[in-house]
């Protein structure tokens, strides 16, 4: 081989080596797109999706706070973004069978949803949360202390012998199969018209808020099982043991082919989800709900204050 061929061997060889990424480190491709939803609590955990994907070299481009879930899924669909927060509950909305008693079961509804969307779309679900964000009963603590209130079946109880209760929640709640009545199927109590405060909307802000002052004889609210504002205004959450909702875990929900090509994205976003718990994510929605702090400052702190951020 002359000399001038050997050199031109060599330049190709380098050129190609070059594009081959160094031991730990991903390579220089097209960047992650991480999308959220609107809500607080989607934003949050978008943040931190996009944070910890950035302290791990991984280039991206910021689509939080994207648009409600059905803008979600079909973007992710179409391969318009690339990775973002979901609900393990919600696999019952995209394939349509929320009857599954699957879906109320926290590793079975988990398994279920990575199955049929790993077969059916090419998504992947990551590592889950350990806290259900479903909907849930509270009451204040003095409430919950008078009456001897720590679940629904000391709830049911309450109700069935005759007590003062008054809940206040959305005409969604009130009336959705999923909600206020599977409740009253599974722990075997009705609450009438006048134990009943329905308000426009669905923020639990409001009903949360009416509850902790006692607005128009209001001492039950509908919440979410994360909700920020529960820990700021003293509010027991009830606990469901027989099951009555559906539970929804949030997970990362990434494209396969976006996690083959960044491999590292599943251990680091499992340690970032599995250590927030339902009382974790409480502080942190009230950082941003209650206390008015941006999201991704408030997914900058936690992530970096256990060294995750490294």
């Amino acid at each position: 081989m002359g000399r001038r061929r050997a050199a031109v061997v060599r330049l190709v060889v380098c050129a190609i080596l070059a594009l081959v990424p160094t031991a730990g480190r991903p390579a220089a491709l097209e960047p992650v797109r991480v999308a959220s939803k609107l809500d607080t609590e989607s934003a949050l955990l978008g943040a931190m999706i996009l944070l910890t994907l950035e302290a791990s070299g991984i280039s991206t481009v910021d689509k939080l706070q994207l648009g409600p879930t059905n803008i979600l899924r079909s973007a992710v669909i179409a391969g318009e973004i690339d990775i973002y927060p979901e609900y393990t509950g919600n696999g019952a909305l995209f394939y349509g069978d929320d009857r599954d008693p699957a879906w109320r079961d926290s590793r079975a509804g988990y398994d279920r949803v990575r199955a049929l969307d790993m077969a059916r779309r090419r998504l992947v679900w990551l590592a889950p949360a350990p806290a259900d964000n479903s909907w849930v009963v509270a009451v204040p603590r003095a409430v919950a202390a008078a009456h001897h209130l720590a679940t629904m079946t000391d709830f049911a109880a309450w109700v069935r012998a005759g007590g003062a209760v008054r809940l206040a929640a959305s005409a969604e709640f009130v009336e959705s199969p999923a909600a206020l009545p599977a409740f009253e199927r599974s722990y075997d109590f009705r609450l009438g018209p006048a134990s009943l405060l329905v308000l426009a909307g669905g923020d639990t802000a409001v009903t949360l808020r009416a509850a902790a002052e006692h607005i128009s004889g209001v001492n039950a609210a509908m919440a979410y099982g994360t909700d920020g504002a529960l820990a700021v205004l003293d509010l027991v959450v009830l606990d469901d043991p027989r099951r009555a909702q559906v539970v929804y875990e949030p997970a990362p929900v990434v494209r396969a082919a976006v996690l083959e090509r960044y491999p590292v994205i599943r251990d680091r976003l499992a340690t970032v989800f599995g250590g927030l718990d339902a009382a974790s994510l409480r502080r942190l929605n009230a950082r941003i709900a209650v206390d008015g702090e941006v999201a991704r400052r408030v997914a900058s702190d936690y992530l970096d204050a256990r060294g995750l951020l490294r």
